[in-house]
């Protein structure tokens, strides 16, 4: 009888685990290019419907495809359990097909944080030749951004610095964020050897790197770039950006791809010509508005249409990149596979370079060609995000759709 009941206990605990997991999975926003079908994917008895009484919207229930209205616009609907219990508003957002200019450019990205960033710890030898961790017991742990020191903010390590180095040893008020939430603790600096005052933390406030830019938008001058974020080099973790800047980029080399080895393209920003801002750092690329259009030598003319998901198709297609002496060509690639409902992360497509000639050049995937457009029947279908290491001529595209989505919330 008591392993019955456990049984029933740890089934029940799934269950709500389960649908848990549904509710939360499903976003609280949903951007949608007209004549885009939504796609939400629901467990028995969780209900997204329409608040709206001229019926646009249908119930969804049990992974069912939701039909959405034509209407350009702003549209809510209601989460809810059997109908009657409500869970949360999703509000989704019908926006027109657009054009984007492809490109495939390399470009360089100067990246600055909204404080500075824990990325390691070390123990501190005081004036009194001991040793201290003053970070013990704080509760700060590397990848945790922080924000504030004594209620005084942190915009870089500067900051920092001059609020440890003049403490006189008292204990400081630190706010540091660490997955959206903001936690307050304190801290007590340590006198060094060297009679400087110290956390035992090391820190960092910017970072700097070379991509692809993907597309730029002609209706709102954004661009976009990547096709996935860029992650702290110690940390591993998305950066959060309070502000950037797109610069232009020599190309100095490039180290050929073998199996387990990638391969890279190796450029400098050293008196790199700004391009534009940097607004949001997501998993999905990189993004914002250019200002400088001429230092991208782009042709308005040249704008293709985004394709839909249901437009992709299985074959041959094409990818932009620049590879040597700032000139951008096409080279062949082919479409393997579509992970058509794939809107978690940017591995929606797998692709293979086919093209002898950039094969030769690179051995196919390389570091550096993250966000190259993916081009199929002459509309942009999406960018270049990874490869896979122990086959360099195999990667991940993401979805144009997906980076267009992305783009739009930053206007």
């Amino acid at each position: 009888m008591k392993n019955v009941k456990k049984i029933f206990i740890v089934s029940f605990l799934i269950l709500i685990l389960i649908y848990v997991t549904n509710i939360t999975s499903i976003p609280n926003s949903i951007v949608l290019f007209q004549g885009e079908s939504l796609q939400v994917n629901t467990v028995f008895g969780v209900n997204l419907e329409s608040e709206d009484t001229s019926k646009d919207y249908e119930t969804v229930q049990a992974s069912s495809d939701l039909s959405y209205s034509s209407k350009i616009g702003k549209s809510n609907l209601k989460l809810s359990l059997f109908g009657a219990i409500p869970l949360k508003d999703v509000t989704v957002n019908v926006i027109p097909k657009t054009s984007v200019v492809p490109l495939g450019n390399v470009v360089g990205l100067k990246l600055y944080t909204s404080g500075v960033l824990v990325v390691g710890m070390t123990e501190i030898e005081g004036i009194d030749n001991n040793k201290y961790k003053p970070y013990e017991n704080t509760g700060i742990k590397e990848g945790d951004m922080i924000v504030k020191v004594n209620d005084k903010t942190v915009t870089c390590t500067s900051d920092l610095l001059n609020s440890v180095n003049n403490s006189d040893g008292n204990n400081l008020s630190l706010k540091y964020v660490r997955d959206g939430q903001t936690i307050e603790t304190s801290i007590t600096p340590i006198k060094g050897a060297d009679d400087k005052y110290k956390l035992g933390l090391w820190v960092r406030d910017a970072a700097a790197g070379v991509g692809t830019v993907s597309f730029y938008e002609p209706s709102t001058k954004i661009f976009a770039a990547l096709g996935h974020g860029i992650q702290d080099i110690d940390t591993e973790q998305l950066i959060d950006i309070a502000k950037g800047d797109f610069v232009t980029t020599k190309i100095v080399s490039i180290v050929k791809g073998k199996k387990g080895n990638p391969g890279k393209i190796q450029g400098t920003i050293e008196n790199g010509q700004t391009i534009g801002e940097v607004y949001k750092n997501t998993d999905f690329g990189v993004y914002g508005k250019i200002t400088n259009v001429s230092a991208l030598n782009i042709d308005a003319s040249k704008a293709m249409e985004v394709a839909t998901r249901d437009e992709i198709k299985l074959g041959k297609a094409t990818i932009m990149c620049t590879l040597e002496d700032n000139k951008t060509k096409e080279y062949e690639v082919e479409i393997q596979k579509i992970y058509k409902n794939n809107n978690e992360n940017n591995k929606s497509m797998l692709i293979k370079i086919t093209d002898e000639d950039l094969i030769e050049k690179t051995g196919g995937i390389i570091q550096g060609m993250s966000g190259s457009p993916i081009i199929q029947n002459g509309k942009v279908v999406g960018a270049l995000t990874h490869v896979l290491v122990n086959d360099p001529l195999t990667g991940y595209g993401v979805f144009a759709d997906l980076m267009i989505k992305q783009a739009r919330e930053i206007n």
